[in-house]
């Protein structure tokens, strides 16, 4: 099967925070809490399915407040912060929307991810995952984590879906 058959039947994409919304550094500021650095684009796709219907999630094992903040900021309502055992948060993720792993799209980059992506329909990594998770993802970005990566899947997903286009073309 193609990759993009998989997005057709997709209503809830989750993702990783650091390597995949991140490129996975954290710059340490004497005196200040780690910082991050996150893309814009990828903010901008995270609003866009939000807005036409796509739900989106965030597992990931650290617990930045900052992180959340912008998180929530876009839109996001399902934010998985400290998730140690990641099949933890997605299984409490689907039970409270009654999902199947065959709506679901995971991108993940690292060996945490590893056990959700073999659970779910599409399974996506960025282009500088750790070679484990690209085996078994169904479609790997050209983008690395944090520049862009997340806009390039959900960009592929909204196209598939007819949901892609500017904001003044779409009726939301």
């Amino acid at each position: 099967m193609n990759y993009k058959e998989l997005f057709i039947d997709i209503t809830t994409v989750v993702l990783d925070v650091d390597g995949v919304l991140t490129n996975g550094e954290i710059l340490l500021v004497p005196g200040a809490q780690p910082v991050r650095k996150m893309h814009s684009k990828d903010g901008y796709a995270l609003q866009l399915a939000i807005r036409n219907g796509i739900r989106v999630a965030i597992i990931t094992g650290g617990s930045s407040p900052e992180v959340k903040t912008r998180l929530e900021s876009a839109g996001i309502k399902d934010i998985y912060l400290g998730a140690s055992n990641k099949i933890d948060a997605y299984d409490d993720l689907k039970m409270c929307y009654d999902l199947k792993d065959e709506e679901i799209l995971y991108m993940g980059d690292d060996l945490p991810d590893y056990d959700v992506m073999n659970l779910v329909r599409l399974a996506a990594a960025p282009q500088d995952a750790a070679p484990e998770i690209k085996a078994i993802a169904h479609y790997v970005s050209p983008i690395n984590g944090g520049e862009g990566c997340v806009r390039d899947v959900l960009e592929q997903l909204l196209k598939i879906q007819g949901k892609w286009g500017r904001p003044q073309d779409r009726t939301w």
